[in-house]
Order: C-alpha cells, then structure tokens, then sequence
C-alpha cells in the first residue's frame, strides 16, 4: 500500500494510493492523519485502513493527478539522521569509515513537501543536496535486537537531507545547524509500507541536477544497514511511531565535486529511489541578507 497526504501546506488531507493503479483515493472518511497515533496502533492501523480501502474504496472520491501533495506523513515527534553511511560518500569527503553510525537530528520544522519549491536559507551559499532512504517508525522501538528491527518499521519514503556546509562545517561543526533551514526535510511523495517494498537492502538510490546525474548508488552500499541503525538508534532513545530516521546519501554531493558546487536559485533537483517513486523541486531565491 501506498499512503499520501494532499491538499494545500499545512491543511493536508490523507490519501492512499490503490494497488495496481495509479488511483489517488481520498481517505477522509476514514478519519485519521497518518500521524503518531496512527501509526502507534502497530499493524492494526494498516490493517483496518486495509479493510476500510477494500469496502469504501470504489466509493471514495478520486484525488485529481494535478492535486499537490504534501509530506507523506505527518510532521514526526523526530527526524534522526544518519551520517556518512555509504562507503562511497565516505570516501568522497575523505572520511574514515565509521566505527559506529554517526546520529544527528533535523529540527521538525524543516519538515516539507518533497514537490513544494526549496527556498534557499537566507545568505545561503552552499546549500547541498542529499538523496536518502527513508523509513517510518511503526511500533514504539527500545533496545530492539536487529532481529526484530523490521517488525518496527510501517515504511520507506523519499528523503532530500538538503544541508548548507558553511553553517554545518565552517560555523562550529555543529551538523544539526546546517541541517535544519526551513525545507530541509524534503519528504515523500507516497509512504510505501514494508510489506510493498521488500528491496530496501538493495535498492537504486539516483540524484540529478538541472537533468545532469549527480548521484547514482543503491542502498547495497550502507555501511550500517537498516535493522543494525533501528537496533544502535533504540539503545539511546526512544523511537515513538510516526518517528522518520534518514539512513545517510551516497557518494556525489556538490560538496564531494572538485571544485565544490552548491545549488543556486533556478536550479532544479529531480531524485528518486526506485520502487518508492521521484519527485522535482525548483530551487528558489531566499530573502537578502
């Protein structure tokens, strides 16, 4: 299954996508965000949208093609994000191979459309684009074991880490300041569930600028993978459902080109993980300084 939100910012209705069509079904009626609260019910919520679709569906109205499409949930409690996870990112950026996965966090209110226009933080002048597998938190997570890890998960989405160097490296190398502009958590369109996306572990992970392939990996080069970072995550906090933990970019960010290059107001971004769908977001002037 595929779960949206649409509408106009920050009034998003929730949706779902029906199998085997490209049909947007209203879900309204069915009477819940894809919230904390949703996804705190485990596999039951899913499972009683899944029979809610099966008896309501062909009733429900249609979601017109043309319709924007907000974040595919709601805002999370938390974004936790992983750096330098793929070995050829690491390598680009002359870093070791990390011991352990490096944890840091974007502030919610980064959260924003995948399709919406990116406003360039005011005075940004290198603002970088990150390409990254997303997953959603589905049941309350612990000192889980990796065995367990996936029984935690609700789903996979799209996820643009955008980050602004100067602010994360030159200002104190502080990541969660560079990380965090409005827009900066550029999420969705579509949650697909796990049961619908079993090739998380080897998945092909692509990035183009201005329709030149900036990135270009699959997920089989994470370096810790996705039920190792549930497992490390749960033992120092804990993962509430509706959470979102971004499990690193590969290799090819502007940072990473010799010389640098970083994204300017006009330039357009289209990303994708196969299987999980793509998405285009202009690039846009911020205020003067």
């Amino acid at each position: 299954m595929k779960l949206c939100r649409f509408g106009a910012a920050g009034a998003e209705r929730p949706g779902v996508v029906l199998a085997g069509s490209n049909d947007l079904l209203d879900a309204s009626a069915f009477g819940e965000d894809w919230n904390e609260a949703f996804f705190g019910q485990g596999d039951d919520g899913l499972a009683r949208l899944t029979t809610w679709v099966r008896t309501n569906g062909a009733a429900a109205p249609r979601i017109n093609a043309s319709t924007r499409l907000g974040p595919a949930v709601a805002r999370p409690s938390k974004i936790v994000c992983i750096g330098l996870n793929y070995r050829g990112h690491a390598k680009e950026t002359n870093a070791a191979i990390p011991s352990e996965p490096i944890v840091f966090q974007k502030a919610s209110s980064a959260w924003h459309a995948a399709g919406d226009d990116l406003v360039l933080p005011r005075g940004s002048v290198k603002t970088d684009w990150e390409i990254e597998l997303a997953f959603v938190i589905g049941k309350r997570a612990s000192y889980v074991t990796p065995e367990a890890a996936l029984d935690h998960i609700a789903g996979f989405a799209l996820h643009n880490d955008y980050s602004e160097r100067e602010y994360q490296i030159e200002r104190g190398g502080q990541w969660t300041k560079g990380k965090s502009a409005d827009g900066f958590a550029s999420f969705g369109p579509y949650l697909v569930t796990r049961d619908a996306f079993p090739a998380f572990g080897n998945a092909h992970v692509w990035l183009d600028v201005n329709g030149e392939r900036k990135q270009d990996s699959s997920t089989s080069d994470l370096i810790f993978d996705i039920p190792t970072l549930v497992s490390y995550l749960s033992r120092f906090m804990t993962l509430l459902p509706g959470d979102v933990v971004s499990t690193g970019t590969p290799a090819g960010v502007g940072m990473g080109h010799k010389p640098p290059v970083f994204l300017r107001a006009g330039d357009v971004v289209t990303y994708g993980v196969d299987g999980l769908g793509d998405v285009r977001q202009k690039i846009v002037a911020g205020e003067p300084v």
